[in-house]
């Protein structure tokens, strides 16, 4: 048996190496045996992918049923070093390097074929309804060709009977229902991509960070009111490899450096206040200098004390000023989700915009657009830029909405009517199956105020409504929406940072205890105005697919009517002892060289380079 296939095998290894080595010698700083003198082994795992997909493409087929019309791999290597630490101390530094593959394998044709909404979902048991053994998801580290073959055959062989299987349930549905004439295809026709990132570098000085983390997170301690703080510093490389039966080849490579401080209190009535700073950037050089960190750090602590200081305010509904951070988790959450193309043929979705392409949706000042390609704002870094997407289609820039109309959808290799070709968004977390999705969301207007000019039209929106006061959301940590027809079609927000202005004297006072709430589609189009400059939030968002990194650029909203209800009321105490090193003869807290106290923010300053963290989708 082995003396025929072994032959077979090699000979198609063989036809295979020429196109990688022209596609290594058609891209600077990629490298193939033969074409540079130091060969770069990133084209070895690709050659091997590439040798099993032919071998699966031209030979995998069951008796009396259909062989794959498509399929395709991806190996995802993630390399990843972190440090963290509290109260002066390192509690956690690791150092992680794995590698997940995935496998896309349809049967039937780009017609129909056997992808289903369940392709994303986890089946446990075996027996009648399943296999009762799963084959593994990750890919050897160490370079080993002969076992990453091993493992794709066995992940290709499960994905072959799945596919069978869903194929014909899929066509058994005929039976009972009428089939729908505007059905459109199952899977988009895409032409082949072939492309190789050169190497990035990816640095991590662990011991500089760890003195970072030590002094800063020291900090804290001479602020026993906030009783707990988190500084953790990370580097993630992402290496991805992807081919097709189509003839796609890629070898891509992403860096993602990250610092989050995180602090928490508890006000006199027992809310837990969180408070915190976000930074990304795709270079260790780029990330905030110690200085900066400590400066962070004291404005953390200046609003935890001022919040703890800040009353309570009752639910609340009128005009409100969402600044750029919090205006951008809104349209994301409002209006981005929405746009994901496989909601529009999902049963159990919502289907907000199914059908409306052309019509108005937002207000008509409003153009809404999603850009992979975009790589930086204002010198700020984007999460969500990358050049081709988890099913090898080319980024694509996107108008989703144009001076209020709706002109497309974020669109994967699943069709969505009447659009027959994907935009370059089909996402996933390393191992999962993409869908379509958001990267850099970008919100444009033509109705643009001042910050001046924005709170004023604020008051007067205030005074019309016979209202005392309206509200200033300053910040914001992220939020998460439902889609589903079978739940309220709403979404939610946590600010950090909320300010009571009067509706006559404009007097700002921070407030707490409330979060953003609402429907969608009525907080949107009561937008009225914006202000004039966008700024950036990064973060990760997650949904069917998983985690992916993405950023909005918005500017502030004016919203005539926005809803905020009280969080969840709060009964617990505070730690009954003081802190340990807060009480005479305890050891001092670690030094740190001196800083100016930071002021209580009353308003604080904005941070344009200080995004908060991740939006989330809640199905």
């Amino acid at each position: 048996m082995g003396g025929i296939r072994l032959p077979r095998s090699r000979l198609r290894t063989a036809r295979l190496l020429v196109p990688l080595l022209l596609l290594a010698a058609a891209f600077p700083g990629a490298a193939a045996p033969g074409v540079q003198d130091a060969p770069d082994a990133r084209l070895g795992t690709l050659e091997a992918m590439r040798a099993e997909l032919a071998r699966s493409m031209e030979r995998l087929r069951l008796k009396g049923y259909e062989a794959p019309y498509f399929a395709s791999y991806q190996v995802t290597e993630v390399a990843r070093e972190e440090v963290s630490g509290r109260y002066g101390a390192i509690f956690d530094d690791r150092s992680r390097r794995d590698r997940s593959l995935a496998v896309d394998l349809r049967v039937g044709s780009y017609e129909l074929d056997s992808s289903a909404p369940e392709e994303n979902t986890i089946v446990i048991g075996g027996g009648d309804a399943g296999p009762g053994w799963y084959a593994p998801r990750d890919a050897p580290l160490d370079g080993d060709v002969g076992a990453l073959r091993n493992a794709l055959w066995l992940a290709t062989d499960e994905k072959y009977k799945e596919a069978l299987s869903s194929y014909f349930k899929k066509k058994s549905r005929a039976v009972y229902r009428q089939d729908d004439a505007d059905r459109p295809p199952s899977f988009s026709r895409e032409p082949p991509a072939r492309h190789v990132d050169p190497p990035r570098p990816f640095a991590f000085d662990r011991a500089r960070w760890k003195g970072v983390v030590r002094e800063v997170t020291a900090r804290f301690r001479e602020h026993p009111d906030v009783f707990d703080a988190q500084l953790r510093v990370s580097a993630e490389k992402q290496v991805r490899w992807f081919t097709s039966s189509e003839g796609s080849a890629l070898v891509t490579e992403r860096t993602v450096y990250s610092v989050h401080l995180e602090a928490v209190a508890r006000a006199p009535d027992g809310q837990l206040l969180e408070d915190g700073r976000d930074f990304y950037a795709r270079s260790e050089a780029e990330l905030p200098s110690p200085e900066a960190l400590r400066a962070a750090a004291g404005t953390v602590i200046a609003e935890l004390e001022a919040l703890r200081r800040a009353p309570a305010i009752d639910p609340y509904t009128g005009p409100a000023v969402l600044e750029p951070e919090a205006a951008g988790v809104l349209f994301h959450e409002a209006v981005g989700h929405r746009l994901e193309g496989e909601r529009m043929e999902d049963e159990q979705d919502g289907q907000t915009f199914k059908g409306q392409v052309g019509r108005p949706v937002l207000p008509p000042f409003l153009t809404v657009v999603d850009d992979p390609t975009a790589d930086r704002v204002d010198g700020v870094a984007l999460n969500g830029t990358y050049g081709f997407d988890e099913q090898g289609v080319p980024a694509r820039r996107t108008v989703l909405v144009r001076d209020g109309r709706l002109e497309s959808f974020l669109l994967s290799r699943r069709p969505v009517k009447p659009f027959d070709r994907s935009n370059g968004h089909g996402r996933a977390q390393a191992g999962r199956q993409p869908v379509a999705r958001m990267a850099n969301l970008v919100v444009e207007s033509r109705k643009r105020a001042g910050a001046a000019e924005l709170k004023r039209m604020l008051m007067a929106e205030a005074r019309r409504q016979g209202k005392p006061y309206g509200l200033v959301i300053r910040d914001i940590t992220g939020g998460n929406t439902n889609t589903m027809s079978m739940g309220y079609q709403a979404f939610k927000g946590t600010p950090r940072l909320v300010y009571r202005v009067d509706a006559r004297t404009g007097a700002e006072e921070l407030v707490r205890g409330v979060e953003l709430v609402g429907t969608p589609l009525t907080a949107i189009n009561k937008v009225l105005a914006t202000g004039e400059r966008p700024r950036v939030f990064n973060g990760y968002c997650g949904a069917e697919s998983g985690y992916v990194p993405v950023s909005t650029v918005a500017p502030a909203v004016l919203i005539a009517e926005l809803e905020l209800q009280r969080v969840a009321r709060a009964t617990d105490r505070s730690p009954i002892l003081p802190a340990p090193w807060s009480e005479r003869g305890a050891t001092p807290p670690a030094a740190a060289p001196p800083t100016a106290p930071a002021p209580v923010p009353a308003p604080p300053p904005a941070h344009p380079a200080v995004p908060p963290e991740q939006p989330e989708h809640a199905r």
